[in-house]
């Protein structure tokens, strides 16, 4: 029988969405186009790019980037506002940031929509994402005033550079708590996506009072002044190794304060194993999202003995996923669609994987499972070149990025060993990790071997995630640089604390775990 023929769900259109934006924060949205947001007011200034949706490649708002000497302007701006708001008392950031929290509430699904668009988020994780941000701080409003102690707040702003796939439960929420410590708040918009989610976030803030800058830019061009500019009191990052070690780089050269969130190969070990009935249930759970996360689990590391049994349990997993267009129903007023993911961020990313796993298997990798369009949701007619299917590789060649890089996308990779140190090898091929998990039927084997693996949190036949409140988050090796994140590790990074205090996390010279 053929598929339904399906239809775009009733009133989730990106017109329909703009349209929300502009009666909802008319002062940060004009036209067609954002608002850049510093010195307090809203501006129209920097050149917009264009930008399309992953969802189906329609024309969406872009970022409006702006020179390094308007960002400039903008640093010291913000500066301005940092001297004023850390002499404010906490109870009124307390009041402040509550009030904020609510305004976030009242439009949380049209928040939640633009991740849709905007990133490609299916409904479901859309909406935690916005939950999670709200949620999360509002334990930080409540728990904030043990967590200072008399630490006051930092010489100057917070200047955040994150990556585009959490703008809320990662980026809006780290920019709350920092200004809930008494510090006013930088953030760079992500070039690839969020820009209009991020926007209205941040107007709902700044009409709460919050001290907010929102700009958009290159990061080549504005470094200088979001990283080395000498008003900025703290650098927190999220994004790749590559563009993390320049900035890690600049903060320790400064003596800055610093949180570095950097990618790492995040691996499930399996060594003498047989709950599969547990992983297979799992499995489908890992692919939340396409494997879009810093805590995605992209490698398995399997005991050759227990291949067989592996794949038995692992196949009819991977085979249920349901990908496609997030929006796509059968009738215009049904629910939004269960999916496990959508498309890869853009285009350009997904032509990057196909490319990867084409070469990979070209030298030698082989193709366990490979998904398909026939089996996906999708519009009659609609642009599809940002949808990857999943895809499982047995032994990616070393040559191959597959074999030791992240690939921030729907692709596993299996990996044979024999013995436990090439377990231990392959299971730290990334040099750190943040995630990483180990199957084992024998607590006491997981004991001796847990210790070796390089990861901030290990997990015993089940996933780690990045954690809430305070659950605390960091990663080893080139995984991480300066402060451990999570409850009151967050606001100790943003605050100063005592002559000589050594934070949890990897410095230049030491390492300190909590």
């Amino acid at each position: 029988m053929a598929p339904p023929t399906l239809t775009l769900k009733s009133g989730t259109a990106w017109t329909d969405a703009w349209q929300r934006c502009l009666a909802a924060a008319p002062e940060a949205f004009r036209d067609d186009r954002v608002l850049n947001l510093w010195g307090s007011s809203w501006r129209l200034d920097g050149r917009a790019l264009p930008a399309t949706s992953p969802v189906d490649g329609r024309p969406v708002a872009g970022p409006p980037r702006l020179g390094p000497d308007t960002a400039r302007r903008a640093v010291h701006a913000a500066l301005d506002q940092h001297r004023a708001w850390r002499e404010v008392p906490v109870t009124e950031r307390r009041a402040r940031v509550s009030a904020t929290l609510d305004a976030l509430t009242d439009h949380r699904e049209l928040l939640a929509l633009l991740l849709v668009w905007e990133i490609g988020k299916p409904w479901k994780l859309a909406r935690a994402d916005v939950d999670r941000a709200i949620d999360g701080v509002r334990w930080y409003v409540e728990e904030i005033e043990r967590m200072l102690d008399n630490r006051p707040p930092l010489d100057g702003p917070v200047s955040n550079i994150a990556s585009w796939n959490y703008p809320m439960s990662v980026l809006v929420h780290a920019m709350l708590v920092q200004a809930l410590a008494g510090n006013a708040v930088i953030a760079k918009t992500p070039t690839d996506g969020g820009v209009a989610c991020l926007t209205l976030a941040c107007a709902l803030a700044a009409r709460e009072g919050i001290p907010v800058t929102l700009v958009s830019g290159s990061g080549g061009e504005l470094s200088e002044e979001l990283v080395r500019a000498p008003e900025i009191g703290c650098v927190s990052f999220v994004g790749g190794r590559d563009t993390g070690a320049a900035v890690a780089t600049a903060v320790a050269d400064l003596g800055k304060p610093h949180i570095l969130e950097q990618e790492g190969l995040n691996t499930w070990g399996i060594w003498n194993h047989s709950d599969w009935e547990s992983l297979t249930a799992v499995i489908p759970k890992l692919f939340d999202y396409g494997k879009q996360r810093c805590t995605a689990y992209p490698r398995f590391v399997v005991q050759r003995s227990l291949f067989d049994a592996f794949l038995a349990a692992y196949l009819p997993a991977v085979r249920t996923l349901r990908v496609g267009h997030p929006l796509a129903v059968e009738h215009g007023d049904d629910p939004y669609p269960e999916l496990d993911f959508g498309p890869v961020i853009n285009a350009a990313k997904a032509k990057e994987l196909t490319d990867q796993i084409a070469e990979a298997i070209d030298r030698g990798a082989v193709p366990l499972h490979r998904g398909s369009a026939a089996d996906a949701r999708f519009l009659p007619g609609q642009d599809t070149s940002a949808y990857v299917h999943p895809v499982t590789l047995l032994n990616p060649p070393p040559s191959s990025p597959l074999h030791h890089s992240e690939p921030f996308g729907p692709v596993d990779t299996i990996v044979l060993v024999d013995t436990e140190a090439e377990l231990l090898a392959a299971m730290n091929a990334s040099n750190g990790a943040l995630v990483a998990t180990l199957s084992t039927d024998d607590q006491a084997t997981y004991d001796r071997l847990a210790p070796q693996i390089r990861a901030f949190k290990i997990g015993h036949g089940t996933p780690r995630s990045r954690g809430d409140r305070d659950e605390l988050f960091g990663g080893f090796g080139a995984s991480w640089r300066g402060a451990f994140v999570g409850g009151e590790l967050l606001v100790h990074a943003v605050t100063r604390g005592p002559a000589g205090e050594r934070l949890p996390g990897n410095f230049p010279d030491y390492q300190l775990m909590p």
